[in-house]
């Protein structure tokens, strides 16, 4: 058996890499309200497509009494049929905490719906999640060299049992065959060898063409290029290498705009600015710069689709100095840290303008990977009373984005979590979330505190960029995180 028919055996193995909406960070998140109920919820999405996503909710207090959770697609006819919900699983040492799984059956954009019941009645939100299949997972060796003894085994087996069905099956009990018989069956071995190896070379060529159908559904992300034109005038555009039937005209606006465009002034990342592109063609975008010293800047694109589908394309480019930049307007935004080469993981504070500052309310627990946790963060004046003036950021009370310090993981989270506002309107029972965009914008007083959920998706250095309003003016936190396993 050759070698491509084994690694054909597991060709529709696939894992998801992470790079839809959060580069390198999977999981979804999000905390809100189901009915009276106060939930964090964590969705896993599987490394397969079809595959079992892995679902975590927790109450934040004790009156629930069960749990359903049911997947059915984003848009479409399917997001009105959804299936029976499973019963989520109560843990038998927290009984505020609970489990489930749940298949998702086809690429594209779902929705987790979660039921609740309990002594205050029923409640119920969806959460959008993407799916999709990126790579192809290689064999492990030890399968690989198990399957092929196995299948060596089986061919050669068929051969000598065919041999053997011709030499002797017609013979009387205690009976020798004869030359005529052995040379017969000889034969008919060798035919059988030929027929068997040309039944295992179509179906490795079976297998090969199975794996080349499903490569066309193996996510390209699409790919962002940038350059600098008439001095500040940064252009995009949204290059797609070709996957399935994606659209780049189709974009929703998510906090009332298209795309939302980090730019981090790379390796140090002590520069970071928080713009806001405007369209200029089917796939193209425009961003007059502010003023910027020269060097190298990472990008990354935040946009959504109408099918609710979500991703951050990114690039990289060299600037010149811009001297004559234009001014910071509207929700554009920036803000400076120390460089990632003179961190402080230990530190918890972050200056802003006026003498104030950002407190990070973390513990003196470590922060460990692959775990949901509330980032909470607090603005102070110069006296440690609560910052006065405080505003919402984009129908917010806050923005943040966890960066990997290589970059491999970025993340941009509101305080209702990973997902997208844009895509949470999109959900079967959308109204929840719209209470909670409306509950903000009618509060009297804006609290100076924001809370993230959110977990890394692994072990490594990070930076935490904390974004809110006060007085008109944005402001900006960077923090350093060091992520244990």
């Amino acid at each position: 058996m050759r070698r491509g028919v084994v690694a054909g055996l597991c060709s529709v193995l696939y894992c998801a890499l992470p790079v839809f909406a959060h580069v390198g960070s999977p999981d979804v998140f999000y905390e809100g309200e189901a009915g009276p109920y106060h939930l964090l919820v964590t969705i896993r999405p599987p490394q397969v497509i079809p595959g079992v996503a892995q679902i975590e909710i927790r109450s934040s207090t004790s009156d629930v009494r069960q749990v359903r959770v049911v997947p059915l697609r984003l848009t479409g006819p399917g997001a009105k049929l959804a299936p029976v919900p499973d019963v989520a699983q109560r843990s038998a040492d927290d009984s505020q905490f609970y489990t489930g799984a749940l298949w998702l059956m086809n690429t594209g954009a779902w929705q987790v719906r979660v039921q609740v019941d309990g002594a205050r009645g029923p409640g119920t939100f969806s959460v959008p999640v993407p799916a999709a299949s990126t790579r192809m997972l290689p064999m492990q060796k030890g399968l690989e060299a198990l399957l092929i003894a196995l299948g060596l085994v089986l061919f050669f087996g068929l051969v000598a049992i065919i041999g053997a069905g011709v030499r002797e099956a017609m013979l009387e009990p205690g009976a020798a065959s004869g030359q005529s018989l052995r040379q017969r069956a000889r034969g008919v071995m060798v035919v059988a060898a030929v027929v068997l190896a040309g039944a295992v070379w179509l179906g490795n060529e079976w297998w090969k063409a199975e794996a080349g159908d499903y490569g066309q559904r193996v996510f390209k992300p699409l790919r962002l290029k940038a350059h600098l034109e008439a001095g500040n005038r940064l252009e995009l555009q949204l290059d797609d290498p070709g996957w399935l039937t994606r659209r780049t005209d189709d974009l929703l606006p998510d906090h009332g705009h298209l795309m939302h465009l980090y730019v981090l002034r790379i390796p140090e990342m002590d520069l970071v600015w928080h713009l806001h592109p405007r369209r200029s063609g089917e796939s193209s975008f425009t961003q007059m710069l502010p003023a910027m010293p020269a060097g190298r800047y990472a990008l990354f694109g935040d946009i959504v689709h109408a099918t609710g589908f979500s991703e951050t394309p990114t690039a990289e480019i060299e600037l010149p100095q811009i001297a004559a930049g234009d001014p910071l307007q509207g929700d554009d935004a920036g803000g400076a840290g120390r460089p990632i080469s003179q961190a402080d993981y230990n530190s918890m504070v972050a200056p802003l303008s006026g003498g104030y500052r950002m407190i990070w309310e973390r513990g003196a627990r470590p922060v460990r990977a692959r775990e949901p946790y509330e980032f909470r963060f607090r603005v102070e004046d110069a006296s440690g009373r609560p910052a006065e003036g405080m505003e919402l950021y984009m129908g917010m009370l806050g923005h943040a984005a966890f960066v990997a310090h290589d970059r491999s993981v970025f993340a941009h989270v509101h305080p209702s979590g990973s997902v997208p506002m844009a895509a949470l309107s999109l959900t079967a029972d959308a109204s929840p979330h719209a209470g909670h965009m409306m509950h903000m914008a009618g509060m009297n007083a804006i609290p100076a505190a924001v809370s993230f959920p959110y977990g890394f998706p692994k072990p490594g250095d990070y930076r935490i960029i904390v974004q809110v309003k006060r007085s008109g003016q944005v402001e900006t936190g960077i923090f350093d995180a060091r992520v244990e396993n």
